[in-house]
C-alpha cells in the first residue's frame, strides 16, 4: 500500500465526510476517533491550540479502511492498522516533516507505528506504564443490594463540585487536573456526571458520561476517594449511569479500565461489560521537525 493512499485534511467536517461512515460502522474500535472529531466539530479547532489538528484517511479501492488524528501536543491517535498500513502512514508523516510526542490505539496498532516510526525517525519510542482494556456492555447487571444512598445528576449549579472531583480523579491517575479557567477548554467540560450520594447527603463517588456519538456513549471517569472504597459506591453509581446510557438510545456502551486495577476490572465485568480491545500508549523521545 503507497503512502501516498493516505489522504490528510485539517477540517473535521472533510474528514467526517469521508470517513464517518467507516467509523460508525464498529463504533468501539473506534472510540476515540469519533470522540476527539466530534469535539473539535463542536467546539472548533481553536480550542485545542493554535497549532490545527490534522486527520487521515486511508483509502483503497473506493473504501476506507483506516484513519488517524493528531492534536495538541503533537499526539497521535489511530484506528486499527495493519503492520503495513502503521508503515506506511509513518513513512508519510515523516516524509511531511511531522513531529509526534506520542501515539494511542490498540495495542497492535500502537507497537506496529511505534516501531515504524523510529525506523523512519529515529524517535526512541517508550510504552507508558499504564495500559488500558477496553470494554463493552453486554447485559447490564446492576449489583444487588445496592450500596444505601442515591444516584444524583448534576447540573451546572454543581459545577465547583465536579471541578474538585474531576482535579481529584486527575491527581490519582498522573493526569493533569482542570481549574475554572482551564474548565471549558479541558475534555472533561463535555461529560454529564452522576454522584452517588450517601444517606447524609454527601457525595461519595463520581461517574462520567460523554455525549453520544455514532450511537454509543462512553463512560468516562469513575472515580471514589480511596477512603471510601470497597463499599460498592463505584460499582451502583456505574451502574446507573450505564442505565442511563441506554435508556438514551445508546447501542453500544464502553469504557476503559487501568489493566494495573483488578478491583475496577472486576467491578465492570460484574456489571456485565466484557473486553473488546486491550489498549496501549507509547511516547517518543525526541520528534522529526516540522516540515518549512
Amino acid at each position: 500500500m503507497r503512502p501516498d493512499d493516505w489522504y490528510l485534511t485539517d477540517d473535521v467536517d472533510d474528514f467526517l465526510a469521508r470517513a464517518g461512515d467507516f467509523l460508525r460502522s464498529r463504533p468501539g474500535p473506534h472510540v476515540m476517533q469519533l470522540t476527539w472529531a466530534e469535539r473539535v466539530r463542536t467546539r472548533g479547532a481553536g480550542a485545542f491550540g493554535t497549532e490545527a489538528p490534522v486527520f487521515g484517511v486511508l483509502g483503497h479501492a473506493g473504501e476506507v479502511r483506516a484513519t488517524f488524528y493528531r492534536l495538541r501536543p503533537r499526539a497521535l491517535g489511530l484506528s486499527p492498522l495493519s503492520s503495513e498500513q502503521a508503515g506506511s502512514l509513518a513513512a508519510r508523516l515523516a516524509a511531511l516533516g511531522h513531529s509526534l510526542t506520542s501515539v494511542s490505539a490498540d495495542a497492535g496498532t500502537a507497537t506496529a507505528f511505534a516501531g515504524a516510526w523510529q525506523r523512519h525517525t529515529g524517535a526512541t519510542p517508550e510504552l507508558r506504564d499504564t495500559r488500558l482494556r477496553l470494554y463493552r456492555l453486554g447485559t447490564l447487571t446492576p449489583p444487588e443490594p445496592l450500596p444505601a444512598g442515591r444516584s444524583r445528576v448534576l447540573g451546572e449549579q454543581d459545577l465547583e463540585q465536579v471541578i474538585f472531583w474531576c482535579g481529584e480523579f486527575a491527581k490519582a491517575v498522573g493526569e493533569a487536573g482542570p481549574d475554572a479557567d482551564s474548565w471549558a477548554g479541558t475534555r472533561f467540560a463535555d461529560k454529564r456526571y452522576t454522584f452517588w450520594e450517601a444517606p447524609d447527603g454527601n457525595p461519595v463517588s463520581i461517574v462520567g458520561m460523554n455525549p453520544m456519538v455514532g450511537g454509543q456513549i462512553q463512560v468516562d471517569i469513575v472515580y471514589t476517594p480511596a477512603h471510601l472504597r470497597g463499599r460498592g459506591y463505584a460499582a451502583g453509581v456505574t451502574a446507573e449511569v450505564s442505565r442511563a446510557a441506554l435508556a438514551a438510545g445508546a447501542r453500544d456502551v464502553v469504557l476503559f479500565a487501568d489493566l494495573s486495577n483488578p478491583t475496577s476490572n472486576a467491578l465492570y465485568q460484574r456489571l456485565g461489560y466484557r473486553a473488546l480491545t486491550d489498549w496501549a500508549a507509547y511516547d517518543f523521545s525526541c520528534a522529526a521537525p516540522e516540515a518549512r
